[in-house]
């Protein structure tokens, strides 16, 4: 069996700690691993494991690579999708990927970004769903239903409370239809999980979506293999249909079956799920940082970089970060798509970075900004280098505060130890590296009349960045 994971989600709901560049699923809501990483070492008990087929957007394709890692699955697929194509075209990636492998492997497809708190119950599903799947069904995870859920797609079985054939797949209902979906039994949450033979969705996806096939197979053919990733072929990609698996194959097909699971799951979709799935103090509050609050219920309250107090407030969601602050009522924060929006609208970083930026080398940290000048603190992880290059529009003056500095600039090459530094003319083509055996911190001061990212000219780059 192998582990597909689809990690491209952008994640805008959980704004301001998910965004575009570092979405939920990257993020530690919940201990010390990332939901990504949860989704993976939940696996790790279940026997005849493969190395997995991860599915994600480019620019996330070395956090992903680094907490692989970190979790010890150093062998993986990773595929990098060029653009958005919603999930039947990302699965059909995989399970074509899958075949290349050999045999016929089981497919166990899950999101990056799911919460599943009994753990035990859900290998007692897949176990069901391998049942099944091995004999040519398309399996799909229905969640028993707690609460009448709006948010929610529905999946009707035939029969209750037990392995069924599904006999619909329903949208979002309102919340009288969702109550009568409720009492009945018949009907379960749509997941978004699946498990199937990777012959079996092939032959029902050129069935009822050829197209798909077709474009994603002679993308995964032109594809180039880059480092640790898999780049999928743009321009076959492109042309593909963007449509989801249930309405490209699973409301079409013959062979779907639901597999009822009642394990603690979640979405992680909002602030209020994330405060429903923690701890929660006598007064129903979840209170995660450096938080004081006096006269305060049923909150959640997320402090990252300062101390923040909240008095005499009820149902409220307060999340701090470096760079941005948002507080809402805890019945509205399924809108705060709209307050992206208008950051995106109005072309404000804080909708897609973070003051925290990750790179392949580690990390650098906005510290201050003016009209002409920026202070940020680069951190450098061991053995690692940034890439050789130069800029139009900016000087550098690095300062050492932790470790020593190999830094190329032009034709010298210089050791800069702690409180030591140096400065980088503008045009002159330079590197920073980290020969040492400790984080490399530098505090870095760029002056000149244009600051943005894009003013890097790439000679030479250990990550492939060179284009």
């Amino acid at each position: 069996m192998i582990p597909v994971i689809m990690s491209g989600g952008s994640g805008t709901r959980l704004w301001p700690l998910s965004r575009k560049n570092k979405p939920k699923q990257f993020l530690r809501l919940f201990g010390d691993k990332s939901l990504f990483q949860n989704t993976l070492t939940r696996l790790f008990d279940l026997s005849d494991l493969e190395a997995p087929i991860v599915v994600c957007n480019e620019s996330h394709r070395f956090m992903v690579a680094e907490q692989l890692q970190e979790i010890t699955i150093p062998e993986s697929d990773i595929l990098l999708e060029p653009c958005a194509k919603n999930t039947a075209p990302a699965i059909t990636l995989a399970a074509l990927q899958a075949l290349e492998r050999g045999d016929d492997p089981l497919l166990l497809v899950l999101a990056a970004d799911h919460l599943i708190q009994d753990v035990e119950l859900f290998h007692t599903a897949i176990e069901q769903a391998q049942k099944q799947a091995e004999t040519g069904k398309l399996v799909t995870f229905g969640i028993v239903p707690t609460m009448p859920h709006t948010g929610y797609g529905y999946i009707q079985a035939r029969v209750c409370g037990e392995v069924s054939a599904v006999s619909a797949f329903v949208e979002k209902p309102d919340e009288l239809t969702a109550q009568g979906y409720m009492d009945s039994g018949h009907y379960y949450w749509n997941s978004g999980m699946f498990m199937f033979k990777a012959s079996s969705i092939i032959a029902e996806l050129e069935r009822f979506t050829p197209e798909i096939i077709r474009c994603c197979r002679a993308a995964l053919t032109a594809s180039q293999t880059d480092l640790d990733f898999i780049r999928i072929e743009v321009a076959d990609f492109e042309g593909c249909p963007a449509d989801s698996l249930d309405y490209a194959v699973m409301e079409k097909t013959d062979k779907a079956v639901v597999i009822p699971l009642d394990a603690g799951w979640s979405d992680v979709g909002s602030w209020s799920s994330l405060w429903e799935n923690q701890n929660q103090d006598e007064q129903q509050n979840v209170l995660v940082g450096d938080v004081l609050v006096h006269d305060v219920k049923d909150a959640y309250i997320h402090s990252e970089h300062r101390l923040v107090t909240v008095l005499g407030l009820e149902n409220v969601v307060v999340v701090e970060t470096p760079d941005a602050v948002m507080v809402a009522d805890k019945s509205r924060v399924e809108q705060i798509k709209t307050v992206v929006e208008a950051l995106s609208d109005t072309e404000r970083s804080e909708a897609t970075i973070h003051r925290k930026c990750y790179r392949p080398w580690g990390y650098y940290d906005g510290i201050d900004i003016g009209k002409r000048f920026q202070v940020k603190r680069l951190c450098v992880n061991p053995g690692h280098s940034l890439s050789l290059q130069m800029h139009h529009h900016r000087a550098e003056h690095w300062v050492v505060v932790v470790g020593t500095a190999e830094v190329t600039c032009d034709e010298t090459v210089s050791l800069v130890s702690e409180n030591e530094s140096i400065f980088i003319p503008l045009g002159s083509k330079h590197r920073l590296h980290n020969p040492g055996r400790v984080p490399l911190e530098i505090i870095e001061v760029q002056s000149g009349n244009y600051l943005g990212e894009d003013d890097i000219v790439r000679f030479d780059d250990e990550y492939n960045r060179v284009k």
